[in-house]
């Protein structure tokens, strides 16, 4: 029975990891459906090249950070030395792989923000730091014993920093780090006129968009209900409320936008965000409110990032992610309470202070990491490179190479 159990788990994780990583696909054509004609090539190749770079830096650094588990030792020694790390049936190999794809989303999440400008090399450098160092350091916080942070949270607030699936550790420490970049990066040639008006840069192919969506909305319910890591500990609750902050999302997106596209398979995203701090302890009601305000959250702030404070976030990853992020860490101290029909066990001061912590060191660690990088090698394409298109020149051919030779 035991191993049947340990079978179970296995195969369980191994479908999160499997739906997470598919994930960034939809990551991919949510920045192909964003970004003009000429760096659509660049994003596909960013988005798995990120991958490849994070889970190199993952599995030799980032996982030992986080974790205290080291690879680079026999498997006689990493059995003895970490509770027999290749028994039951390989649970602790695929759990590495299902944590390593929420790992991963830190860049492409990054990627969406800085697209169309960034320096090709420069980011991929950034990818190992951040995923090796920066992102595992406060997943060992949240998610580990580093600092002993939670039992200090506990002590203080009344109860530890809860974040089931990522809001804050995944989310919002990826959308503070690209508002870093994104800052340091500045603004597209031609994004903004003399006189600080926006010039509208229209996202250049709506289906794309939209199949990103399709397929983030669908990988994510394995982002959270796989989160469990057991199948004992699989939740309809989280499906649930899910499933209820992403039509919250979508629906308040709508209204807002006034029935922009854009908006709206965002909206749906945001409300995925949000909820999975707290998505196994809300009443279905709580993540329905959740998401809905998630949704008015992103386009508000989309249009005044955009507009009024000048930062040229191309997808928006900071009002998405990063704010989002940070509502849905405070959210789960909310909506989590008993008294809102949630299931308990958090403190509002709790995720308040935990989800500002978050944010905090994202922000700081953004800076610090692309502002070294921008100082010694430079992060953003010259100005001929910009205008010609990443994809030309960085990757030599375009998305529809046959429309070069015509226009030859």
């Amino acid at each position: 029975m035991e191993a049947f159990k340990s079978g179970a788990d296995v195969f369980f994780v191994l479908i999160g990891a499997i739906l997470v990583f598919a994930m960034h696909s939809g990551f991919a054509f949510l920045e192909v459906g964003t970004v003009r004609k000429k760096n659509q090539v660049n994003a596909l190749v960013k988005i798995i090249t990120d991958f490849g770079m994070s889970t190199v830096a993952y599995f030799f650094v980032g996982y030992s950070v986080a974790y205290g588990v080291n690879f680079l030792t026999s498997a006689a020694e990493i059995s003895g030395m970490t509770g027999e790390l290749f028994a039951a049936n390989g649970y602790d190999l695929v759990k590495f792989f299902f944590l390593l794809t929420f790992a991963a989303a830190i860049p492409a999440i990054i990627s969406g923000g800085i697209a169309e400008r960034a320096r090709f090399g420069s980011q991929l450098l950034a990818t190992a730091v951040i995923v090796g160092l920066v992102y595992p350091f406060f997943e060992g916080m949240v998610w580990g014993d580093t600092l002993n942070f939670q039992g200090m949270m506990e002590s203080t607030f009344g109860a530890p920093f809860h974040d089931f699936a990522g809001s804050i550790v995944v989310h919002a420490v990826g959308g503070w780090l690209a508002l870093g970049a994104v800052v340091l990066l500045g603004a597209r040639i031609g994004r903004y006129r003399k006189d600080g008006s926006p010039i509208g840069i229209p996202p250049s192919n709506i289906p794309f968009l939209a199949l990103g969506s399709w397929i983030l909305c669908i990988g994510w319910f394995g982002f959270n209900v796989m989160s469990a890591q057991a199948v004992d500990g699989a939740s309809g609750l989280v499906a649930m409320n899910s499933l209820m902050a992403m039509v919250g999302g979508i629906l308040a997106a709508l209204v807002v936008g006034k029935n922009d596209p854009g908006f709206v398979h965002n909206g749906a995203l945001a409300g995925l965000v949000a909820v999975c701090a707290g998505s196994d302890i809300m009443h279905p009601l709580g993540a329905l409110a959740v998401g809905a305000i998630a949704g008015v959250i992103f386009v508000k702030l989309f249009v005044i990032c955009q507009e009024k404070w000048k930062i040229d976030d191309v997808l928006g990853v900071w009002p998405l992610h990063g704010l989002c992020g940070l509502w849905g860490g405070i959210a789960a101290g909310i909506f989590g309470l008993e008294a809102l029909w949630g299931l308990g066990g958090v403190t509002f001061l709790s995720q308040l202070v935990g989800s500002l912590v978050g944010a905090a060191f994202a922000l700081v660690a953004g800076f610090i990491v692309y502002g070294v990088i921008r100082q010694f090698m430079g992060i953003r394409l010259d100005e001929e490179e910009e205008f010609r298109g990443a994809d030309l020149s960085i990757h030599k051919i375009s998305a529809y190479p046959e429309e070069d030779l015509t226009m030859k």
